[in-house]
């Protein structure tokens, strides 16, 4: 595992902070275009975000492909450079930066800001998750002799196969007995951008869900505790000799 640290090329790709609700059945998401006047200096683009449902179904004993839109589900705002998303729903909100990524302070009172935008024009019930989620993109230098050079938790293949990984993906669900958090944890290899190089994906989605409801007192003191377990998964998740390529 590698030390816990600042890095300054840090491969984060995408940062998420990601609040899931249940509202008045009488909310009417089309009370978001109100924001469009207060957010345009720093979001001057707005685009509606609506669901789709897709499925097959028997019918005459034959096979049939169902689409249906579900409707207008929210609105994204997006910043002049695209790099910060603003994403108002009738099932939550959620903010994104994208890559280059600033600092966890920047993220964290941006996110806040936009939050009690959307607080404030919803009939809000309840918060029934939270959740930080960085998405990682590890560049690392071919040829890779053993995958442990730089994953703590790498794929492995018998001994008796000697033979090479092309591709992997694996996922892991943790949970935090005393907090109660939860985290996803994705590992995958993805093609690299240049011919000499490979990607390793590294998805942290750590998460608190309470269908009852979270304190709304203690969210932000939460992301706190969401933000240094994502922390302590990354910086346990990879090798010194992983961490030193992007200092």
């Amino acid at each position: 595992m590698a030390k816990q640290r600042h890095l300054s090329n840090a491969p984060i790709v995408e940062a998420i902070i990601d609040f899931r609700v249940r509202l008045a059945p009488s909310f009417d998401v089309m009370g978001f275009t109100s924001l469009r006047q207060t957010l345009h200096p720093e979001y001057p683009k707005m685009e509606e975000r609506r669901e789709f449902a897709a499925g097959i179904q028997l019918a005459n004993k034959q096979v049939q492909h169902v689409f249906e839109d579900k409707g207008l589900a929210g609105y994204f705002f997006r910043s002049e450079d695209g790099k910060n998303v603003v994403q108002f729903r009738r099932d939550g909100f959620t903010f994104s930066r994208l890559k280059p990524y600033t600092e966890w302070e920047t993220v964290c009172a941006e996110a806040k800001r936009a939050w009690e935008l959307y607080r404030a024009r919803v009939s809000l019930e309840l918060v029934t998750r939270i959740a930080v989620r960085y998405i990682n993109r590890l560049i690392i230098p071919l040829p890779i002799s053993d995958f442990a050079d730089y994953l703590t938790a790498p794929p492995t293949i018998p001994e008796t196969l000697p033979l090479g990984v092309s591709q992997f993906m694996t996922r892991v669900v943790v949970c935090d007995v005393v907090t109660d958090i939860q985290a996803n944890i994705i590992q995958a290899l993805d093609k690299g951008a240049k011919s000499d190089e490979a990607a390793i994906i590294l998805d942290i989605d750590v998460y608190k869900q309470q269908e009852g409801g979270l304190d709304e007192s203690k969210i932000w003191p939460t992301f706190e505790q969401l933000r240094e377990l994502k922390n302590r998964i990354f910086f346990d998740s990879i090798s010194e000799r992983t961490a030193r390529l992007f200092e």
